[in-house]
């Protein structure tokens, strides 16, 4: 068996990163890079795997190993030393992967390996990884000349700042506003964890009183539980205007970037021969073209939108009935949801709250992946961190360390909001035959621990932590020693999203909530009462929820098709909610100023793939339910095609070889509580 990497150097040093430093070392690496490639594509005439693949994945992952924890602290730890310099790396990193995606030798290079007689020889992996590397070259513009060649250069780096720059503009708008309360009496409704955080938020600002923020984990308490309708209108406000022109400082006005990014990428598609940027998106992903997409989405709309109908309908009566509220504002959705909840399950999530202490949650989603994936987690004590609370963890299989990855879980200050999971390390096989092996960043934006009592997560929160958790072991699982297909690499992103949703299901299990839920106090388990009620409520207002998926998918996918010169992003939301929402929000709402996923991420024109990948992962868990959700030899299955294979081998082959068959929308419709 080979040797594995595993030593100080396996671990970014955060400590030791000099932000003063960063601009000049990244292009002393930038320049050594490229001429370390060109004098290797110059040395192969005839070129081989060894000679060619390897070398230039030893570059790009030492590369990526300087890289990697500069993004991370800029996304966790952000400052305005490390933000000046991280984007002015930015222009030169697009400079440097757009020059590479157009270098013909290389290109060519690649071409003739995968041509040779040599190449019979390779794994089904390698040749994946050539046939992927030779089509990214294609939609790289490779093949462009003149004009065209020096115009794509021009928008890669002009998309890359505009990305940039809408992230910033939504963390500081949302870090912008902030509302101090200092009678009690207008936070009526508020649980005590709410009020307990706002106070502690207030002290370490040295002030009295309450404080209120847009991060979620202040935010949403307001929203699901104050009684004060005018806090609620006042924050939702300041919510659904954030980097906009409706609310806030001006300067943090999204608008002009989303108009200037929709028509780089338009251009862009049309430069390398699309009618429009959605094309271009869908040529590297599981679905066949930009109408097939449509007819899914509009086909699961006509399957739930008489189900959202019914939940509105209920809601509305409810609020009726209770308060005689006659309409129904946006700010009051939430509240009046939270109360019907509790009318008709007597239970909310404040209720579940103290059941789920942070370790505790830990602790069960370490037992279920260790069940079923037959893989052992143990904390590392002695690492060099950025933040007192991140957690660094080791998975083993069979004795045998394997992959390891930090944990950051709570909101704070300078972070961005939302959860993601991270590429530290890839696993690949090196030129001396060991073996580097995967390491990956989970992040999440919890509620903090407050006063002397642990972090205790909503549901939603354990569901979250569940859905990262299965995106970290796409990356860690990996048996692939080709970094460009291992892990999550190569994987189409339509399918990206498949593992964390598959992982998400264990959260509303009985048997597994008996190792994910105790009692902070006394470990007593969530009682048979609660437990009932909890699973009652699982698909309350699922209709409504399943069409605002659809609603931001169809609206993401059809601005990218539909595009035009002096399209009105405005007017494109407001048609698709016309024809898939049950409520329209405000006319002051500006959604998509803040909609980072496709404006600030990687899920342009296909926003669709969190409801493709969970058609798929409810199939999946489908397969558990026949067997038994902790049947290890479906969880064997399960690892070895769909988490073992990354990126080598298409998704729909994987997704029918552990599935007997061709995926089915009928569980998806099931588990959502609609009927198809």
């Amino acid at each position: 068996m080979s040797q594995s990497v595993w030593d100080a150097t396996s671990l970014p040093t955060f400590s030791t990163i000099d932000v003063t430093s960063i601009e000049a070392e990244l292009t002393e690496r930038l320049s050594n890079t490229q001429a370390a490639i060109d004098a290797c594509v110059n040395e192969n005439s005839d070129p081989t795997w060894e000679s060619l693949v390897l070398p230039l994945d030893q570059l790009h992952d030492d590369l990526a190993n300087f890289w990697s924890p500069i993004s991370h602290l800029n996304s966790v730890k952000n400052t305005p030393e490390l933000r000046e310099a991280y984007n002015a790396c930015l222009p030169k990193l697009t400079q440097y992967y757009t020059d590479l995606g157009q270098n013909k030798a290389l290109y060519q290079a690649y071409k003739t390996l995968a041509e040779s007689d040599a190449a019979k020889d390779l794994s089904p992996a390698q040749t994946e990884a050539l046939v992927q590397t030779i089509r990214d070259f294609e939609l790289s513009g490779v093949g462009l000349e003149g004009d065209a060649k020096k115009r794509y250069g021009e928008i890669s780096q002009r998309l890359s700042e505009l990305s940039s720059q809408f992230g910033e503009n939504v963390l500081d708008a949302t870090q912008a506003w902030s509302k101090l309360i200092t009678d009690e009496k207008e936070l009526a409704g508020l649980p005590d964890s709410a009020l307990a955080q706002a106070k502690q938020m207030a002290e370490a600002k040295e002030k009295e009183g309450w404080l209120f923020t847009l991060d979620f984990p202040s935010y949403m308490p307001v929203m699901s539980y104050a009684d004060n309708a005018a806090l609620r209108e006042e924050m939702y406000r300041a919510f659904a205007t954030r980097a906009s022109d409706q609310g806030g400082d001006i300067k943090f006005d999204n608008a002009p970037l989303i108009d200037e990014i929709l028509a780089l990428r338009h251009e862009m598609a049309h430069i390398l021969g699309f009618d429009n940027y959605a094309e271009l998106s869908v040529a590297t992903k599981m679905a066949d073209n930009g109408q097939q997409v449509i007819d899914f989405l509009q086909t699961l709309a006509q399957q739930s939108k008489s189900s959202a109908e019914q939940d509105l309908a209920q809601l509305t009566a409810f609020a009726k009935d209770q308060n005689g509220v006659a309409e129904l504002n946006a700010w009051d959705m939430g509240y009046y949801a939270e109360k019907l909840r509790q009318h008709k399950y007597s239970i909310s999530q404040e209720e579940l709250r103290p059941y789920f202490p942070m370790n505790k949650v830990l602790s069960g989603l370490f037992h279920v992946a260790q069940t079923l994936f037959g893989v052992d987690i143990r904390e590392e004590k002695e690492f060099d961190s950025y933040n007192k609370d991140v957690q660094l963890f080791t998975i083993s299989k069979d004795g045998e360390d394997i992959s390891r990855f930090y944990l950051d879980p709570y909101s704070r200050e300078a972070k961005r909001g939302g959860a993601w999971m991270d590429s530290c390390r890839t696993r690949r096989r090196l030129s001396d035959n060991r073996l580097q092996l995967p390491i990956a960043y989970l992040v999440c934006n919890f509620t903090p621990p407050i006063g002397d009592k642990p972090a205790l997560l909503t549901h939603d929160e354990v569901t979250t932590l569940f859905h990262e958790f299965g995106h970290g072991l796409h990356h860690m699982l990996t048996q692939v020693d080709v970094s460009s297909v291992s892990g999550i690499n190569g994987v189409a992103w339509d399918a990206v999203e498949l593992p964390s949703q598959f992982m998400e299901n264990w959260c509303y299990e009985p048997e597994a909530l008996a190792f994910i839920a105790g009692h902070f106090e006394t470990n007593a388990p969530l009682p048979d009462a609660l437990l009932e009620k909890m699973l009652a409520a699982k698909n309350f207002q699922s209709g409504m929820q399943m069409m605002r998926q659809l609603e931001f998918s169809l609206f993401d996918f059809r601005l990218h098709r539909e595009y035009q010169k002096g399209i009105s992003v405005q007017s494109v939301i407001d048609e698709v909610r016309r024809d898939v929402a049950v409520t329209t929000p405000p006319e002051f709402n500006r959604f998509q100023n803040g909609f980072s996923h496709i404006f600030a991420g990687g899920y342009a024109a296909g926003y669709y793939s969190y409801k493709w990948a969970e058609v798929l992962s409810a199939d999946a868990f489908s397969k558990f339910e026949e067997d038994g959700i902790f049947n290890k030899d479906t969880g064997a299955r399960f690892r070895d095609t769909i988490l073992a294979n990354g990126g080598s081998r298409p998704a729909a082959e994987l997704f029918a070889e552990f599935r007997g068959r061709e995926p089915s929308t009928d569980a998806l419709l099931r588990h959502s509580g609609i009927a198809a």
